[in-house]
């Protein structure tokens, strides 16, 4: 399996329970990263371990990630977030505002810890 590659790593203050690998967001303020609840948040990362809320997390911004998979995805599936902070193909979120995470380097299914390309954006739909 492809191995992690950091570009750009951010540490902030978790503002909930984080779990390794899920899918994280802005919180309540500049310093503060939460785990996403849907495909249609400002997605910025993924974090890199367990952490309580509250306490210094690490998030990786830019490179390759591994990432928990909410669901069944192709390796080359563009990624976003599920209600958990897992990542779920775009092809299978309804309607078109959305935002991405990344792209999936590899296949896996529902709770797989997978490599992502990280790169979020909003994509044009």
């Amino acid at each position: 399996m492809i191995g992690q590659t950091t570009i750009l790593e951010k540490s902030a203050k978790a503002g909930a329970a984080i779990t390794a690998y899920t899918i994280a967001k802005y919180g309540a303020d500049d310093d503060t990263l939460i785990p996403a609840t849907a495909s249609t948040e400002s997605l910025i990362g993924v974090f890199q371990h367990n952490q309580d809320s509250g306490k210094e997390v690490r998030v990786m911004l830019l490179g390759i990630s591994r990432v928990k998979a909410g669901g069944n995805i192709t390796r080359g599936d563009f990624l976003t977030s599920d209600a958990n902070g897992k990542a779920v193909a775009i092809g299978a979120v309804a309607g078109t505002n959305y935002n991405s995470i990344g792209r999936a380097l590899a296949s896996g299914v529902a709770d797989d810890i997978i490599p992502v390309l990280l790169s979020p954006s909003r994509p044009q739909g």
